[in-house]
């Protein structure tokens, strides 16, 4: 099987579009259908429907898309594990849940960098779900995400626990039990966001229906939305408590065990831990050993 031919095909499965897989390789769109033709004449099998609108994978197209893009990533790693240097560098891709991002990495990642500076470093911040896509499609060396994440293709090794609170504005009474802001609007983060499903959950266990649900992109726009009145969150003490002491909103503690979320580090149980993924797993250990209180 030509590995050329597999990433053609495996592009155009990606983009779902023989212009835009055209467009990506820089190839001309007749020379991208050319060994579209190829590979399914040398596996002897159709692997995409054309159509009015388009293409669509067939059932051996869905089969062939896991296997090429595990094909295209050994080979990748292959590359990597054959160069002549040991050393941390080249690119590393990590994934963060954006309250671990802004509160726990900034120190870890400015050492890092300081150490090896030859790695090309890129982070991605979002929801954990959106992440463990990312790992499991080999788009992301490894992600802080919400834990546990039970999966056979997945290493977790645990980070840091976070407490989670109820934020108020300043001005707003003690919090008994969520029974008391059931009437409040609720900010949350994107969906796939771990403390948005953890509230969710509170909710649903105490027989409650939020009366309305406001999506937001980022924390520092939930706190900021919270201090001016707007409605009430849940979020990790770390990211409240400076907020709180600067007088722009009030925290409230609950108990039971909504009241803890675990975060871990995850990575393909199968990947290559190239010298900067290994750099950085040091690293963080390092450094988490060093704060996790």
């Amino acid at each position: 099987m030509d590995i050329q031919l597999l990433k053609v095909f495996f592009t155009t499965a990606h983009e779902g579009s023989i212009s835009k897989a055209a467009n990506k390789l820089k190839f001309a769109q007749s020379n991208v259908t050319h060994k579209i033709q190829q590979l399914e004449a040398d596996l002897q099998t159709q692997l995409f429907y054309r159509h009015n609108r388009g293409i669509t994978l067939t059932p051996s197209g869905q089969i062939l898309v896991s296997y090429a893009e595990k094909i295209l990533h050994v080979i990748q790693e292959a590359r990597l594990a054959v160069g002549d240097s040991s050393e941390p560098a080249g690119p590393l891709h990590i994934g963060s849940m954006e309250t671990t991002a802004s509160a726990r990495l900034p120190m870890l990642l400015t050492n890092y960098h300081t150490e090896f500076p030859a790695v090309d470093f890129t982070l991605t911040t979002g929801p954990t779900e959106q992440h463990i896509h990312g790992v499991l499609h080999y788009e992301l060396n490894g992600a802080f995400v919400a834990g546990p994440v039970e999966h056979p293709d997945l290493i977790q090794e645990k980070v840091i626990d976070e407490e989670l609170v109820l934020v108020t504005s300043s001005s707003h009474p003690p919090i008994r039990s969520i029974h008391d802001v059931q009437d409040r609007p609720l900010l949350v983060l994107r969906s796939g966001c771990a403390y948005r499903a953890k509230l969710n959950l509170l909710l649903k266990e105490e027989g409650l229906i939020p009366v309305k649900l406001m999506d937001f992109g980022s924390p520092e726009t939930i706190i900021g939305c919270v201090g001016a009145g707007l409605g009430i969150s849940l979020l990790p003490r770390t990211i409240a408590a400076e907020p709180e002491e600067q007088g722009r909103i009030r925290t409230h503690k609950i108990t039971g065990k909504h009241a803890i979320v675990t975060t871990v580090f995850i990575r393909r149980r199968d990947a290559l831990i190239t010298p900067a993924l290994s750099a950085f797993l040091s690293a963080m250990r390092k450094h988490f050993t060093g704060s996790n209180v």
